[in-house]
C-alpha cells in the first residue's frame, strides 16, 4: 500500500469515527519522516532506513516525555520498545498504552505495532544471576526485532561444565549475547564452541578491581576466540539489537 492510499484509507476511517485527528497527524508525520514534540524530534523514518524504529532511552526523562513520545510512535504504526524506563513512569506509560508489556527485571517497555512470525534463534547467556536484568534487556530487545529468543542463565566458567551443559542449544542458535561481569571470561569460551556470532555484554557486576565492569570489558576485547564482538558495559540492548539484526537476516 502506498503512502497516498494509507492517508485515504486513514481519512475515511476518520470520517466514519474509527480514527481520531491525533492518529492523523501522526500518519501525516510519519510521511515527513520527522514528528516534532518540543522535547523531541522523533526519527519516524528510521525503520525504512536502519530496518526497526527509534527505540526511546527512558533514562534521564519525565514520565511526560516517555508516555507523550511512544504513544506518538505508536501512533504512527511502528514499534514501541523503551528501555532503562524509569520506575515513576511506568504507571503513567502503560496507562496510555495498556497492550504494552512492561518488564520490571529489564526495564523495558514493549508494544508491537502487529503481530508478526518470529525468525531466526536468539540465545542469550549469563555468566551469574546478577548478571540477568542486562541479559533481559538484550531478550527484550531480541525479541522485539523480530527473533525467537531464550535466555539461559548462571552458566558461567566458575563451573565449565554448566556451559557444556547447554552445548547443544548453543549450536541451535543464529546468535548469541554472552552477558558477565567479574572477570568476563564466558564469551570468549562459549566463542570456541559455536561457529555463529557471539556479541559480548561486560556487566558492572563485581567489586574491588572489577573497575565497575571495565575488567570483564578488557578481557572481553581481548578474546582469543575470533567471532566475540564486545559492546559498552551494561549495554544489554545494544547486544540483543546486534543479534537479532544478524539472527533474523539469516534466517530471512
Amino acid at each position: 500500500m502506498t503512502d497516498r492510499q494509507k492517508l485515504l484509507e486513514a481519512l475515511n476511517r476518520f470520517r466514519q469515527g474509527q480514527l481520531d485527528a491525533e492518529s492523523i497527524v501522526a500518519l501525516v508525520e510519519s510521511g515527513t519522516g520527522t514528528a516534532e514534540l518540543g522535547y523531541a524530534r522523533l526519527d519516524l523514518a528510521r525503520q525504512a532506513r536502519c530496518g526497526f524504529p527509534e527505540v526511546i532511552l527512558g533514562q534521564g526523562k519525565t514520565p511526560e516525555w516517555i508516555v507523550g513520545t511512544a504513544t506518538r510512535l505508536s501512533a504512527a504504526g511502528q514499534d514501541c520498545l523503551v528501555t532503562r524506563l524509569p520506575a515513576e513512569a511506568v504507571g503513567p506509560l502503560t496507562l496510555a498504552l495498556p497492550a504494552g508489556e512492561h518488564d520490571p527485571v529489564a526495564r523495558t517497555f514493549w508494544l508491537p505495532a502487529s503481530p508478526r512470525k518470529a525468525t531466526g534463534r536468539v540465545l542469550v547467556l549469563t555468566a551469574g544471576t546478577g548478571d540477568i536484568p542486562v541479559a533481559r534487556e538484550a531478550l527484550v530487545t531480541a525479541r522485539a526485532m523480530g527473533a525467537e529468543v531464550e535466555l539461559i542463565a548462571d552458566v558461567g566458567v566458575a563451573g565449565l561444565h554448566r556451559v557444556l551443559g547447554v552445548l547443544p542449544r548453543l549450536l541451535e542458535a543464529d546468535a548469541i549475547v554472552v552477558v558477565a561481569g567479574m572477570d568476563g571470561a564466558l564469551p570468549s569460551v562459549v566463542g570456541g564452541l559455536v561457529s555463529c556470532p557471539v556479541f559480548a555484554v561486560p556487566t558492572s557486576i563485581g567489586y574491588g578491581a572489577a573497575f565497575q565492569g571495565l575488567a570483564a570489558l578488557m578481557t572481553m576485547l581481548n578474546a582469543c576466540s575470533a567471532g566475540v564482538a564486545v559492546v559498552n558495559i551494561d549495554g544489554g540492548f545494544k547486544g540483543g539489537y546486534l543479534a537479532g539484526l544478524v539472527a533474523t537476516r539469516r534466517k530471512a
